[in-house]
């Protein structure tokens, strides 16, 4: 008896994948790279190209410092149940740390961040048989860790986006508050 393959038939993907995101790796690489702090990754565009059809079962975006954006958190929990967690001094540690806690429930671990470090974890997970996938901008990869992974997806421009100045905010940093007299017409500006 021979078997005739059907090149119509649709391969069901069902790989359940973590993306953990060293978030000041790749704002520093993007910052870098457009000479502009106010240009941040559009994860609505990105998430998706990264998943390519496999089940999302956790996003977490590392950041150093005291400065995390509120917003950023709400958005990620609302749109992919993702989180924002504060790091003492960088993501090296606490990014590890959850990658080998999720090795055994996951199929997948995308690590967002061209940083170099990720080397032993790279091999450490594959050891586990998890498929480890690296999302960074190639100017600011290490051609090792590019090397060392299952696969490498390159961030580009498209995946970015700047956000623009407040209104009433001046080149000093200082925001004014407008305030217009109802009787005169007059602004008056405060600090």
């Amino acid at each position: 008896m021979t078997e005739r393959s059907d090149p119509q038939v649709q391969v069901l993907i069902t790989q359940s994948v973590a993306i953990l995101v060293d978030g000041n790796n790749i704002e520093r690489s993007i910052h870098d790279l457009c000479h502009d702090k106010q240009t941040m990754i559009n994860f609505d565009t990105l998430i998706p190209r990264l998943l390519d059809n496999r089940g999302l079962n956790r996003l977490v975006y590392f950041r150093e410092g005291k400065q995390i954006s509120e917003k950023l958190g709400e958005r990620l929990h609302a749109k992919y149940h993702g989180s924002v967690r504060p790091c003492h001094k960088s993501a090296d540690i606490p990014l590890t740390i959850k990658a080998t806690q999720l090795s055994s429930k996951v199929d997948t671990i995308i690590i967002m961040s061209g940083d170099s470090d990720y080397i032993e974890l790279v091999r450490h997970l594959k050891g586990e048989g998890v498929r480890v996938e690296i999302a960074a901008i190639r100017q600011t990869t290490s051609q090792l860790l590019i090397d060392e992974a299952d696969y490498f997806h390159e961030i580009k421009e498209e995946d970015w986006f700047t956000l623009s100045p407040k209104k009433g905010a001046r080149k000093g940093g200082k925001k004014h508050a407008r305030k217009t007299h109802r009787a005169t017409g007059e602004q008056q500006i405060s600090n």
